[in-house]
């Protein structure tokens, strides 16, 4: 069948099950989105206030619902305007992927109006990225794209198309998608650019000799990281942990990987874990990380990081071994099928003493009860963990506040907690969170912030009322950059430059601006009155949370310390 390119890739697209896209349109891309219109009642198009915004929903979309997402954007600065997305989306594993449109190729390398070599750019935080100049190839390249992005270690791939490729006819042959990887000259294309579309068997060696170090350890830990998430291998890691009879550590990104109200999580580890984690991971024997790249947030001084113990990594990515902490053993491997093989070969563990030991340490910071005017972080956690459902949705943006949240908000499954914990991307929550409720429209979706991160991209609170989207922001609000407070408190001899924040807006006048619903609360009561009447709502709604400015996150291990040398405790 004889089809231009634009509608070409509205077909592959729909061959992959596409049904929702995050973008905004230009020039260059106005073919696709011409065609686009045709698509209506099977493809439906948010359109955001700002291209980050678009990248950031189509990531939340992925994380929350375990698809691809989907981030159209024009050429120049609109596909530039993705990058912070994508190098988001790339450091988490999060797969999407983007399509951008460029000039027309007789305009390449004249500085036309409106053009970036974004392949070029976007190269180093990319999993693969792709210039397409030729109608003819168009089709296997978005299905190619497709399947790097969600085979192996996820993660983001970008399509930029030259303009006149998208009006150009060829011959289109539909291709369903489990026929893909054994099409002839596609299947070579996608097992050549992913290495292994199907990722290989973990070796049953490596697996033994892993239960045997298990079987000798008596004083083991486990860690779930981000890879027990992006698997969706909670369940397996939940009947491992509990073979081992173990307490497990949990990082940033693992969040959702294993529930946090399970009587053996001993909270987050690393630069703001517990006491219980960090003392745990200093006395072990045995570390086994799942799914764990040992960041420096997680391994702050990697010689003297579980130096008692012999360290296991399990990881789907070969490169990660040995990367950032020399390691005693790995095995490579999908993290769901690595601990099926672990679980089907391991006996019922016991090791009380050892548990007694390591619980005796908090799990948890303790806080004084607020002042007159203010909340503490904990309370307002709490809050919101006794009012919302226990199924609810939390995107973060970062910063104290996100810290908090993973302290004291126990997540149950994967895709629960949204944060960008490896970029570290201010403004990603908001956008995140517009991705979950779209993919997640029966879940209460809340959006949790700071002063400081909503006002880098509060403008998509219009995308959250044109689209009827009644999500949640609650704003931890100290008047202050709050974590970069916190290191000029600690680190610079309080020399606070530049992060007092004592300005506009008013939240609550901006939430009403957009047509949303916003309250000021000062109390647990108001607080919770405040969340009632927002989850009763069916729009949008705003709740700026007062807080002390000089609230600190609690406890904190400096980078380059030992995990166990506290700051503050």
């Amino acid at each position: 069948m004889l089809m231009t390119g634009a509608k070409i890739l509205m077909e592959c697209l729909l061959e992959q099950e596409v049904d929702t896209i995050f973008g905004y349109p230009g020039g260059t891309i106005l073919n696709v989105y011409d065609e686009l219109y045709n698509y209506g009642d099977k493809i439906r198009h948010y359109l955001t206030a700002h291209e980050q915004g678009a990248a950031h929903a189509a990531d939340g979309y992925a994380r929350s619902t375990g698809k691809v997402g989907v981030c159209f954007a024009t050429s120049g600065p609109g596909c530039t305007n993705l990058t912070t997305g994508i190098a988001t989306a790339y450091m988490d594993s999060s797969p999407i992927v983007f399509i951008t449109c460029n000039v027309n190729e007789g305009l390449l390398g004249k500085d036309a109006f409106q053009e970036v070599d974004i392949t070029g750019i976007t190269m180093p935080i990319t999993k693969c990225n792709y210039m397409v100049r030729d109608v003819k190839k168009l089709a296997d390249i978005v299905r190619e794209a497709f399947a790097i992005a969600r085979s192996g270690r996820p993660g983001p791939v970008l399509i930029d198309i030259v303009k006149n490729v998208t009006a150009e006819k060829t011959e289109f042959t539909p291709l369903p998608r489990d026929e893909h990887a054994m099409h002839g000259k596609l299947g070579a294309l996608i097992r050549r650019a992913s290495h292994d579309l199907k990722t290989p068997e973990p070796d049953i060696g490596d697996v033994e000799r892993l239960v045997d170090m298990i079987r000798d350890s008596k004083k083991p830990l486990l860690v779930c990281g981000g890879g027990v998430v992006r698997s969706r291998a909670h369940k397996e890691f939940l009947a491992l942990a509990e073979r081992m009879d173990t307490p497990v550590a949990i990082t940033v990104m693992g969040g959702g990987g294993f529930c946090g109200r399970n009587p053996l999580t001993t909270g987050i580890i690393g630069m703001h874990g517990s006491q219980a984690s960090n003392m745990a991971c200093d006395a072990c024997d045995l570390l086994v990380a799942v799914g764990c790249r040992f960041s420096d947030r997680v391994a702050l001084d990697p010689p003297t990081f579980a130096k008692q113990a012999k360290i296991v990594q399990i990881d789907i990515d070969r490169a990660e071994i040995n990367k950032n902490v020399e390691v005693d053993h790995h095995i490579i491997g999908d993290a769901k099928r690595v601990l099926q093989l672990i679980n089907e070969r391991l006996e019922q563990q016991n090791h009380e003493a050892w548990k007694d030991y390591v619980f005796s340490f908090k799990t948890e910071v303790e806080y004084d009860s607020g002042h007159e005017h203010t909340m503490t972080p904990k309370q307002i956690s709490d809050t919101i963990a006794k009012t919302c459902p226990q199924d609810t949705i939390v995107a973060t943006d970062v910063g104290q506040h996100q810290m908090w949240v993973i302290q004291h908000f126990h997540y149950d499954y994967p895709g629960q907690l949204l944060t960008s914990g490896g970029f570290g991307t201010m403004g990603f929550g908001l956008g995140a969170a517009i991705g979950a409720k779209v993919g997640n429209p029966e879940k209460t979706v809340i959006h949790i912030t700071g002063d400081g991160c909503f006002r880098m991209n509060c403008h998509e609170l219009c995308t959250e009322e044109f689209y009827k989207l009644p999500i949640i922001t609650i704003i931890y609000n100290n008047q202050t950059l709050g974590m970069v407070r916190q290191w000029q408190t600690l680190i610079y001899n309080g020399h606070y430059s530049q992060t007092t924040l004592e300005r506009g807006p008013d939240f609550v006048k901006l939430a009403e601006a957009y047509g949303l619903g916003g309250k000021r609360v000062c109390t647990v009561d108001e607080l919770e009155a405040a969340l009632k009447e927002a989850l009763a709502s069916d729009h949008g709604y705003v709740i700026d949370c007062a807080i002390e400015m000089d609230e600190m996150v609690r406890p904190m291990v400096p980078v380059g310390e030992k995990i166990t040398k506290f700051l503050v405790v």
